[in-house]
């Protein structure tokens, strides 16, 4: 705008347009009047009518045969030279427009220097100077006098925060000065929010308990230099140590036993040397008795039913398990066995208040997981398809998009990584309605992908809004206790195999707006201390989803014999373990709130503008505790440990 090819320009184009105005040629629509301004220094040109406002707006529109007054206001330290162009002089410039016009107006003075605005964190916002001349994001440089002062006013976007200023600028007060005695930068930050958040991938591998999995928790903290807080571990972990918990011991093939009687002396919980174990069993009638083992319809909680039920589930597998006396149950592990899961969880986020939704088993457990009900199954639904609307069909309906990764590998029943109707049979969609619709629509059926989709996705960039990975549960790498003895499950194969997972998106491009929600899909038969919730004086109890109750309970199941609460859905399932992975995460943060994992499904809900699937979804907490979006603690990732697998993997009894 300065230099003198700008102004030779602007003369060479008057004498056209005059030109052709002797020369018989009419302009009847509006005309345009273009003002530069050019010389050392700087200033401003107005106009009366209003239109040009230069630097900022330097060329307007005008009527026909409109006269239009310029007036040059040279800033401080600057002189005004004069017009050039369609005007001459150091007056007021008076144009009668009847064609295009153009004018330089020129100011001498101290060369000006640059200021310029650049933008920092996850939110958005608008930086704006007085005098005029920045706008950004979309003018973010401009020229000021030398000696100048300038005001910059932050306004951070909808939802978004100011963070504060950095670099020629501080402090956290939305508008700042600047001296313009040299070419300066100033950083504005804005603090994001829960619209900072676009992918939310969630995973929920099999059958571990909270108490089996993190009950060590601060042991490992003290190990390795994390601050202490509260945290609702074993007691034996707890500082000080409490006492260690223990249950009712078994008697092999003892009527006690089976029955629930007082067995043989107790188990204590003790530390697991092996990376396998059998299965314990998590069923319906089961759970109620790890919850009361004398009276598993009762409110009251004991917590003392662990060791009879693995024992007697051990005594009833064919052929019958190894550990028949139930020890297994009482195990535990550590941040030694599974020491990417204990760095992760104290590095970014948990709870110790995470339940699973139902106290029963896998199938009525994933069924919460998608659709927060099980509509009335407290068991696997045996072919039945569920009517229940899922958290996908919501997002499909909402424009949004979504993906379900599936593990194609399985002893003999390899699918390929295309083959989106083989893939589909790994994954609970396949229960509900919207999953067999899903079958027969083509464009539907698509969303579900290979793992090593997700893998590309998460390294290129390309995640849906909301991704499901199902468990590698044909692989073996899902984590659920041992069921077949010749192909025992190993808890560090299938953690090292999450961890890739983890790793991947950390070290991808779409980490910065991303959260991976890790949890377990229920307790699996393993102890753990805290009851199953509902409710206390801080959160009411879980709701019913849709006031349907169990309707599929076995003829002699502990909830045909009589009734209670317990055997209703207004309870919760045991504590599973939690970590909430993302660069908004609270860095080695622990919640307390009590909520079960359909709190998954609120989190997505509240971030997307979705209604709630049912009543539980609706009265799960939405999980926005676990993040701090203005300060992003977790922008950088740290670098984890590589999962150990050092372990033995031995199913004989402990």
């Amino acid at each position: 705008m300065r230099r003198s090819l700008c102004a030779a320009t602007a003369l060479l184009m008057v004498a056209i347009l005059s030109f052709l105005g002797c020369h018989g040629m009419t302009h009847s629509g509006p005309s345009q009047l273009t003002v530069s301004d050019i010389g050392s220094g700087v200033g401003t040109v107005t106009s009366s009518p209003a239109g040009i406002n230069c630097p900022g707006t330097c060329s307007a529109s005008f009527s026909p045969g409109t006269q239009v007054v310029l007036t040059a206001t040279p800033a401080a330290k600057t002189s005004f030279d004069g017009w050039s162009g369609a005007c001459l002089g150091t007056e007021p410039c008076t144009l009668t427009l009847n064609a295009n016009a153009f004018v330089n107006a020129s100011f001498t003075g101290p060369p000006p220097v640059r200021l310029s605005i650049s933008f920092t964190g996850p939110g958005t916002g608008l930086v704006t100077s007085n005098p005029a001349g920045i706008s950004c994001p979309k003018h973010c440089s401009g020229r000021f006098p030398t000696g100048s002062q300038v005001t910059l006013s932050a306004a951070p976007g909808t939802g978004f925060a100011f963070g504060g200023w950095s670099g020629a600028c501080v402090g956290t007060a939305t508008t700042c000065i600047v001296t313009m005695s040299a070419a300066s930068t100033v950083t504005a930050s804005f603090g994001g929010s829960l619209q900072s958040l676009n992918h939310i991938i969630f995973l929920a591998q099999e059958n571990r308990s909270f108490d089996h999995y993190f009950g060590a928790m601060r042991e490992y903290w003290a190990q390795n230099g994390f601050a202490d807080q509260p945290f609702d571990g074993l007691p034996q972990f707890n500082i000080p140590a409490g006492g260690t918990p223990s249950n009712p011991g078994c008697v092999p093939n003892s009527l006690n036993c089976n029955a629930g009687g007082p067995g043989s002396g107790s188990v204590s919980s003790f530390h697991l040397l092996t990376a396998c174990i059998e299965n314990p069993s998590p069923s319906w009638n089961e759970s109620h008795v790890d919850r009361n083992l004398n009276n598993p319809v009762s409110s009251k909680a004991t917590m003392d039913g662990f060791v009879e039920t693995a024992a007697h589930d051990a005594r009833a597998s064919t052929p019958p398990y190894l550990d028949v006396k139930g020890r297994r149950a009482m195990g535990f592990y550590d941040g030694t066995d599974l020491n990417y899961y204990y760095f992760m969880a104290s590095s970014f986020a948990t709870s110790d208040r995470w339940f699973s939704p139902v106290m029963s088993r896998t199938q009525p457990n994933r069924m919460y997981l998608v659709a927060a009900t099980s509509q009335g199954h407290a068991y696997p639904p045996h072919g039945s398809i569920v009517n229940a609307k899922t958290i996908f069909e919501e997002l499909q309906n909402a424009g949004l998009s979504w993906k379900i990764y599936v593990n194609p590998h399985s002893p003999g029943h390899d699918c390929s990584d295309t083959d989106s109707a083989c893939l589909m049979q790994f994954s609970e969609i396949g229960w509900f309605k919207f999953g067999q619709q899903m079958k027969g629509n083509p464009a539907l059926l698509a969303n579900v992908q290979s793992i090593n989709q997700y893998l590309q996705d998460a390294q290129n960039g390309t995640l849906p809004n909301v991704a499901l990975i199902e468990p590698a549960y044909g692989a073996g790498l899902d984590e659920h206790p041992t069921v077949n003895d010749n192909a025992p499950t190993n808890i560090q194969a299938g953690a090292h195999y999450v961890s890739n997972l983890i790793n991947t998106l950390m070290q991808g491009p779409s980490w910065k707006d991303s959260a991976f929600i890790l949890t377990f899909d229920e307790g699996g038969g393993l102890y753990d201390h805290v009851p199953p919730f509902n409710g206390d004086s801080s959160v009411p109890a879980p709701p019913n989803p849709d006031g349907i109750k169990p309707n599929d309970i076995p003829f002699l199941n502990i909830c045909t014999r009589s009734s209670g609460p317990p055997c209703d859905f207004v309870f919760t399932g045991f504590r599973v373990p939690l970590i909430v992975v993302s660069p908004f995460t609270k860095s080695h943060y622990v919640s307390h709130t009590p909520t079960d994992y359909t709190s998954i499904l609120k989190l997505i809900e509240t971030r997307f503008g979705l209604p709630a699937l049912t009543n539980r979804d609706a009265w799960a907490m939405d999980m926005t505790e676990f993040f701090d979006f203005v300060n992003v603690p977790m922008a950088t990732p740290p670098t984890p440990p590589q999962q150990s697998k050092t372990d033995a993997c031995d199913i004989n009894p402990p």
